[in-house]
C-alpha cells in the first residue's frame, strides 16, 4: 500500500504534536505545510525537514491526498469545506464544525465527491480507554446505567497569553473541551438519544494572567459553567459537566456505574492513565495495565510523563480509505458529537431538553494488535 500524501494547514502550536507523531505511523507521509503567515509555515517547514507552501498551492499540489485542517475553531467550516472542494480528503482538529448545519454541507459535500472526512479527538483510541471499552463490552461491571463525567477547571486565561477566543460563541469549555469527553463516550457507550442542561457564566469578564497584556480584562460572550444530562440510546444516563469557574475540585474525570460494579476512567484529554475497577463489595483496585502500544508514557508533560499518539486516528483514516472502510474518527461520529454539544448549549439557553436529529454506531474498538498494525 503507498503512503497517502499528507499537507497541513495551520502551522500553530498544534502542528508541531502532528509532524512529530506522523513517521510514527503507517500509510501517510506530510509532504506539505501551509499557513496564512507564509514566515509560520516556513519556520515549521524547516524545522520538520518538510515543504512549505501557500495555501493556494497546497490545496493544488497533485503529491498531497488528505490535508489536516489545523486552523482556529471559527474557520474550520470554511477551510474543510476548501480542502473537499479541492478534491482532498480532510482531517481536522477539533470540533469538526460549530453547527449541525455546517456539518451537515460538509458531509453531503464529501459524499457527493467521493471523499472522506474525520476529525480529531482520537485520545479514545488510547490504551486506557480501549482497555475501559473491553471491560465493558465483557460485561465486567454489568450493564452500564449511569456515569458521571467532566472537565473542571478555572480556564485558559491565566497560561495562556491571547485567551480571547476561548470565551466567544463557539469555543467554551463544551466546544473546547467537550469533543474528548463525548467521543470517549460514544465509543464506549454508543450515540446519544437527548440532552437537557443548565448553562451560565460567574462572571462577565476573565483576566489575562500571562504574557504582555497580562492584567487586561477580556469579555466572557458564552457560558462557562455547564452542566448537561445525556440520555443514550442504550438507556445509560449520564451527567456531563464542562466548567471553567471550578477554583478545585475532588471529582474524576469518568465514572461508569454498572449493575455489577464501578469502572474509574482516566482523563479522555491523553491516551493513557490509571483504570480502577470496583465489584458489588465496593472495593475499588486498580486494573492491570495491558500490553498497548498507545498507553505507554511517550512525553513529558506539566503534570508528568504521558501517553501522547495524536495522528492515531489520521493514520487510522489513512488506511482506512485505502482499504474501503469506517475510520474510527468518522464525520459521522464527529457530525453526532457535535449535535451533543451544540444541543446542549441550545437546551441551556431554552431550559427545555433537545432531541437529536443525528446517531451514529461506535468506532471498533481498537486493541493492542490492531493499535500495534497502525505503527511503523
Amino acid at each position: 500500500m503507498s503512503n497517502l500524501g499528507i499537507g497541513i494547514i495551520g502551522c500553530g502550536n498544534i502542528s508541531t504534536s502532528y509532524l512529530r507523531l506522523a513517521p510514527l505511523f503507517k500509510g501517510m507521509e506530510v509532504r506539505a505545510v501551509a499557513d496564512m503567515n507564509m514566515d509560520a509555515a516556513t519556520a515549521r517547514a524547516a524545522e520538520f525537514n518538510t515543504r512549505a507552501q501557500s495555501v493556494d498551492d497546497l490545496l493544488a499540489n497533485p503529491d498531497v491526498d488528505m490535508v489536516i485542517n489545523l486552523t482556529i475553531p471559527d474557520a474550520h467550516y470554511a477551510v474543510s469545506k476548501r480542502i473537499l472542494e479541492a478534491g482532498k480528503h480532510a482531517y481536522s482538529e477539533k470540533p469538526l464544525v460549530l453547527t449541525l448545519e455546517e456539518g451537515v454541507t460538509l458531509r453531503d459535500l464529501a459524499k457527493s465527491k467521493g471523499l472522506s472526512v474525520g476529525c480529531a479527538p482520537d485520545t479514545f483510541l488510547g490504551g486506557a480507554h480501549q482497555q475501559a471499552r473491553a471491560i465493558i463490552d465483557e460485561g465486567k461491571i454489568g450493564t452500564v446505567t449511569a456515569a458521571v463525567c467532566g472537565v473542571q477547571n478555572h480556564g485558559p486565561e491565566g497560561w495562556h497569553p491571547s485567551p480571547e477566543f476561548f470565551f466567544l460563541p463557539g469555543a467554551g469549555p463544551m466546544l473546547d473541551l467537550g469533543p474528548y469527553y463525548i467521543a470517549n463516550l460514544i465509543n464506549l457507550l454508543g450515540p446519544v438519544k437527548r440532552v437537557g442542561a443548565l448553562a451560565t457564566s460567574a462572571t462577565p469578564t476573565r483576566t489575562i494572567g500571562s504574557g504582555a497584556r497580562a492584567g487586561q480584562e477580556i469579555p466572557v460572550k458564552t457560558p462557562t459553567n455547564i452542566h448537561a444530562l445525556l440520555e443514550f440510546h442504550s438507556g445509560a444516563t449520564v451527567n456531563l459537566t464542562t466548567s471553567w469557574d471550578v477554583w478545585s475540585h475532588k471529582r474524576n474525570h469518568f465514572e461508569f456505574y454498572g449493575t455489577e460494579g464501578s469502572l474509574y476512567v482516566p482523563d479522555p484529554n491523553f491516551f493513557g492513565g490509571k483504570l480502577e475497577i470496583a465489584g458489588r463489595d465496593g472495593v475499588i483496585s486498580e486494573v492491570e495495565a495491558w500490553d498497548h502500544p498507545f498507553g505507554k508514557n511517550n512525553q513529558e508533560h506539566p503534570r508528568g510523563a504521558v501517553a501522547n499518539y495524536r495522528t492515531a486516528g489520521l493514520a487510522d483514516m489513512a488506511i482506512a480509505v485505502a482499504q474501503g472502510r469506517d475510520a474510527r474518527c468518522s464525520l459521522e461520529r464527529t457530525l453526532h458529537g457535535v449535535e451533543v454539544m451544540t444541543a446542549c448549549l441550545t437546551s441551556g439557553e431554552t431550559g427545555e431538553f433537545v432531541t437529536l436529529t443525528t446517531t451514529c454506531t461506535r468506532p471498533a474498538a481498537l486493541g493492542p494488535d490492531e493499535a500495534r498494525a497502525l505503527l511503523v
